[in-house]
C-alpha cells in the first residue's frame, strides 16, 4: 500500500471541541489510508488516582508496576480506544480499535527494570494493519503490547509501551508517506522558547544531547527520526489547533519538520 499517513495522537490533545476526529473522517472519505496510534496518559493518571495507586515518572515515561499495568491496559485498550473508535464511526468514518497485542502487532521486551512493566519495541508485524487498511478501515491502535521477547513464566503477557516509538516503528513497517505527531505545543522549541520550523536529524540529536529538548518531547523526536530513516515526512504539530491534521495535509503553516 502507498501514501499511508501515521498519526500519533497524544492524550494531551483530547478535549471538547477537538476537530481531530472530523479531520480523520474527512481524510478517510478522501481515500487516504490512515493509522492512528493514541495515548491517554492523563486519563490513566486520573483512574490511578481514583484507585489510590501512586504514579511516578522517569524521563517522561510512567513507571508501571503490576497494579498500574492492569489499570493502564483497561483504560488505554478499553475506555480510551473505544471512545476514539466510537467517535470516528459516529461521525461517518470506518474505524476498528486494536492494541499492540492483537495480531502480534507489536512484540516487545522489558525496557529497564527500573521502569517496571514498560516495554521497548522489538518487532512489528503489520499484517493486521494492512488487512484493515485494505478493507477500508482506520486502525486505531492502543500502545499496550505483547511481552514476547525474553519473557519468563512469572511475567505478564502484555506490557505498557510508549506510543511514540510504536508510531515510528509502524511508520517504518508500513513504509508510510507521512508521520504526524500531535502534541499540545506548536512544535520543537529552541533555547529561547521559539518554535523551530525546520530542523535536521543532526540538529535534533544535538539539542537532545545538550538538554535543550527534554522530557516527553524526546521520545517524540526519536520516533520522528526512526520514521525519517525510511523516508517518511515527519512533523510535530499542535493538535489543539482547529483542523490541525487537515491543515497539515493541505500544507498549512506551523509545527516543526524534521528532515535528513
Amino acid at each position: 500500500m502507498k501514501n499511508i499517513i501515521i498519526i500519533r495522537l497524544g492524550g494531551s490533545t483530547f478535549g471538547s471541541g477537538d476537530t481531530t476526529i472530523e479531520d480523520i473522517v474527512g481524510l478517510q472519505k478522501q481515500g487516504k489510508s490512515i493509522v492512528v496510534i493514541h495515548g491517554g496518559g492523563n486519563t490513566c493518571t486520573e483512574w490511578l488516582k481514583r484507585l489510590n495507586i501512586k504514579t511516578q515518572f522517569v524521563r517522561g515515561e510512567r513507571v508501571t508496576d503490576l497494579p498500574s499495568l492492569e489499570v493502564v491496559t483497561a483504560v488505554l485498550s478499553g475506555l480510551v480506544n473505544k471512545e476514539l473508535v466510537s467517535a470516528i464511526n459516529i461521525k461517518g468514518g470506518k474505524a476498528v480499535g486494536i492494541s499492540g497485542v492483537d495480531g502480534l502487532l507489536i512484540e516487545s521486551k522489558i525496557k529497564d527494570p527500573e521502569m517496571g512493566y514498560v516495554g521497548t519495541v522489538e518487532k512489528v508485524n503489520p499484517a493486521v494493519l494492512e488487512a484493515l487498511l485494505q478493507a477500508g478501515f482506520v486502525p486505531v491502535v492502543s500502545p499496550v503490547s505483547l511481552l514476547s521477547v525474553s519473557r519468563t513464566a512469572d511475567l505478564p503477557m502484555f506490557i505498557n509501551v510508549n506510543g511514540d516509538p510504536i508510531g515510528g516503528e509502524i511508520a517504518v513497517a508500513l513504509k508510510a508517506e507521512r508521520f504526524i505527531v500531535l502534541t499540545d505545543v506548536d512544535g520543537i522549541k529552541d533555547g529561547s522558547g521559539q518554535t523551530i520550523t525546520r530542523i535536521t536529524r543532526a540538529e535534533a540529536e544535538g539539542m537532545v544531547t545538550s538538554g535543550v529538548i527534554s522530557g516527553g518531547m524526546i521520545p517524540k523526536i526519536n520516533a520522528c527520526l526512526r520514521a525519517l530513516s525510511d523516508g517518511a515526512v515527519t512533523r510535530i504539530i499542535n493538535g489543539r489547533k482547529p483542523h490541525a491534521i487537515l491543515g497539515e495535509i493541505t500544507g498549512g503553516e506551523g509545527g516543526t519538520t524534521i528532515s535528513k
